[in-house]
């Protein structure tokens, strides 16, 4: 085995805290892997009886994740429930369609250093990898089939809600309120320079309550949902391009599937990058949604009526939403999300209200997609791993 590792120091602390897990293998070597930005991740490999194994060490951000046993009991339920529902349902490969936590020797889901770091692994998915962005209708459909049939194999989870890793995360009337509070208080000087982008903010405010009331009323219900749905969380199969395992748990808690679907949406249907000059470039590509929706809504049959009529909605919500928080940080002064240069959070919150403005612009149109999506799915969801004509992937 050949691999390389970032230092010595960096070797010697990720062999430390791999003896610490309940593995039955000899460390190897370990790398830095991924592109996250909150959990510093690895890829540990280890030898197995002669064999080659890899696993997932990651050290969580307990700044953004201040409950870490609450965190890993979540994780824990979710995996464990996942796994035994594709089980039943007699899925191949489980073991790589639901991440598998490795237990550290005393018996708990993580570990924690000498400084008081939480620790936690995984068997690593071979053969499989995450993609940045979405470059054609079919990574779309496959990402939205796996983030509709994670939300599918959770629709039963036993044992009550999950914990709130991080409250009020999707509460979009909150979120308003704060940029709100920001303006009022100017405290960098910046609002003139945000005008424009204050004032269409200023004036969708009635947005941030719809599907709120809509919960409040019971005509949606709370559901365990995954919170942060962009395509980099779902694993692909290398040989098939099929969308396997849903990644990134640290955010699954009660919420609602149009926030998922809303967000997976917004991040998938961009035709720019995040922080794109011209916002004007930015719009809604119509044949990445209707991928999103075909796939979604094949495997999501657990929804209830107003979900499905409100799919759209959840997309011009998240929107809203994530252009308010870029919004918000720029006139706090750049607080919360990393900037490469001066008014980059700005340059993002016009990405995310053309995106919105392009997305009010077509919605008659997206709404009629959306409608025929859920007109042609099937139920019951096909077995996973196939497609309905028995094929592997789409």
């Amino acid at each position: 085995m050949n691999h390389a590792t970032d230092s010595r120091p960096q070797r010697d602390l990720l062999r430390t805290v791999f003896a610490r897990f309940d593995t039955r293998a000899d460390f190897v070597a370990g790398e830095p892997w991924g592109t996250g930005h909150i959990n510093d991740t690895y890829r540990v490999a280890a030898d197995l009886g002669g064999h080659e194994a890899f696993f997932t060490l990651q050290r969580v951000n307990t700044r953004v994740f201040k409950d870490g046993p609450g965190l890993m009991d979540n994780i824990l339920r979710v995996t464990r429930h996942a796994a035994a529902r594709l089980r039943d349902e007699g899925a191949p490969d489980v073991s790589r369609r639901a991440l598998q936590v490795i237990p550290a020797r005393d018996g708990r889901p993580f570990h924690r250093d000498a400084e008081g770091s939480l620790w936690r692994m995984y068997v690593f998915v071979d053969g499989a990898r995450t993609r940045d962005h979405v470059d054609d209708p079919r990574q779309a459909y496959e990402a939205a089939r796996a983030f509709g049939r994670f939300q599918r194999l959770l629709a039963d989870l036993p044992g009550g809600p999950l914990r709130e890793t991080i409250p009020h995360f999707h509460n979009t009337r909150r979120r308003f309120e704060a940029l709100r509070a920001a303006v009022s208080a100017d405290a960098r000087g910046r609002a003139a320079s945000a005008r424009a982008e204050i004032d269409f903010a200023l004036a969708r405010e009635a947005a941030c309550d719809v599907i709120l009331d809509l919960m409040v009323a019971g005509d949606i219900p709370v559901r365990s949902t995954h919170n942060d749905t962009k395509i980099n969380n779902v694993l692909m199969d290398d040989a098939t391009g099929e969308g396997l395992c849903v990644i990134d748990l640290d955010t699954c808690m009660p919420g609602c599937a149009l926030y998922d679907f809303g967000d997976m949406m917004r991040a998938a249907t961009v035709s720019t990058s995040e922080a794109e000059p011209d916002p004007a470039r930015a719009c809604c590509r119509l044949p990445v949604f209707e991928a999103l929706a075909r796939g979604y809504l094949e495997v999501a049959d657990f929804l209830v009526p107003a979900e499905r009529a409100h799919l759209v909605t959840g997309g011009k919500l998240m929107t809203f939403e994530i252009g308010v928080r870029f919004l918000t940080d720029y006139l706090q002064g750049d607080v919360y999300f990393k900037i490469r240069r001066e008014g980059h959070n700005l340059a993002r919150c016009r990405t995310q209200f053309a995106l919105l403005k392009s997305i009010e612009d077509r919605e008659p149109e997206l709404r009629r997609i959306a409608d025929g999506a859920a007109a042609g799915a099937r139920a019951p969801a096909a077995p996973e791993g196939r497609s309905r004509a028995g094929r592997t992937g789409s």
